[in-house]
């Protein structure tokens, strides 16, 4: 249905005339009659508006198939930091709506766990705002706040009972089991099992996961090292550090130069707590890598570092190439979201210099 004869459907069902719809929206009545006779259509400053008075959203103006719809919620919830209570209702109530298409059951039940993923990253960050304030203005707090901001900010736990990963992991083992050849739920599977210490049975899907990209026709470098780096991983979690550091060493002879072994090992000497060798060869990581946009996977890595060296400068220093990569490579705004959070830490941290 075309945006003119929506308009026309939407005013007489809720009983306007032309007039009185011209008064709540502040234009004049013959305005009103361009757009339904589709010699004119309303500008966009006006949508939101229109919106308002007819009680839809504005995709409802629209007659958007479920594919651009489900394309349109998507690309918001990539965009937009925050959704308002409206907004995310709208979507909500949409997204259930249409649950029961198998067509696009995928996409939907994606855009659900999305949806509350990404209110939950939104919320997260004012329960670390107010929680932590709360801790300042009372260090001996006997209230949930310490929990509360754990959860926040995915912290660690002492009490094994709320910290292990038991039901992800069993959920993961059913998803292999029920398919064996799709590679991607083994890495979140081996993670959580090393998470866990379990590393007899994160060593068994690791030789499962091997054994998949041996039957590709091509393997890429980065998944052979990402293999190894989990053996050796489990290695240094055995406290058999010299296996480890063993296997990272015999990578180098025929992956030395790929970016993703220098990422990799980087990963694995932070963790080993050698954070002066980890920075330069996150810096490698970052200078081989031929994609574009890069990630920003390694610089905040440095970040991490020098935040716990105590190295401020070199933190600013590192904010700017992420600044940088955020505004030259990725095009973001000067008000997106990922760019001014970056920002505001960076300029936190000056503040704290002078």
């Amino acid at each position: 249905m075309q945006l003119a004869n929506k308009i026309k459907q939407l005013r007489i069902k809720c009983g306007y005339t032309q007039d009185e719809l011209a008064g709540r929206l502040g234009v004049s009545s013959q305005a009103i009659s361009k757009w339904e006779n589709q010699i004119t259509t309303p500008d966009i400053t006006v949508l939101p508006l229109l919106s308002e008075v007819f009680g839809v959203t504005i995709d409802e103006l629209f007659d958007l198939s479920i594919e651009q719809k489900l394309e349109r919620i998507e690309n918001k919830l990539d965009v937009e930091e925050e959704l308002t209570v409206r907004e995310f209702e709208d979507i909500e109530s949409f997204l259930k709506s249409q649950l029961n298409q198998k067509e696009n059951a995928r996409k939907i039940n994606y855009l659900l766990a999305y949806l509350y993923t990404h209110r939950f990253m939104s919320d997260s960050k004012k329960i670390s705002k107010y929680g932590r304030e709360a801790i300042r203005l009372d260090p001996g707090l006997r209230e949930n706040t310490q929990w509360m901001i754990n959860k926040a900010e995915a912290g660690s736990c002492w009490d094994w009972d709320i910290s292990n990963h038991t039901g992800l992991i069993k959920f993961y083992k059913e998803v292999v089991k029920e398919n064996p050849e799709v590679i991607d739920p083994y890495h979140h599977l081996i993670w959580n099992l090393i998470d866990d210490n379990r590393l007899d049975e994160a060593t068994e899907y690791v030789n499962k996961l091997k054994e998949l990209y041996s039957k590709q026709k091509e393997v890429h470098p980065n998944n052979i090292i990402v293999v190894e780096a989990y053996r050796a991983e489990i290695e240094l979690r055995r406290h058999n550090k010299k296996e480890a550091d063993k296997i990272m060493e015999d990578l180098s002879n025929e992956y030395g130069e790929c970016d993703g072994y220098f990422f990799e090992l980087a990963q694995y000497y932070t963790k080993s707590g050698r954070y002066e060798e980890a920075v330069q060869l996150y810096e490698d990581s970052f200078s081989k890598d031929k994609r574009r946009p890069r990630y920003s996977d390694a610089l905040l890595g440095i970040i991490d570092i020098y935040d716990i060296m105590g190295n401020t400068d070199k933190e600013i220093e590192t904010y700017d190439s992420l600044l940088k990569l955020y505004k030259e490579e990725w095009k973001m705004s000067d008000d997106e979201a990922t760019y001014l959070d970056a920002l505001e830490k960076k300029n936190k941290l000056l503040n704290k210099n002078k």
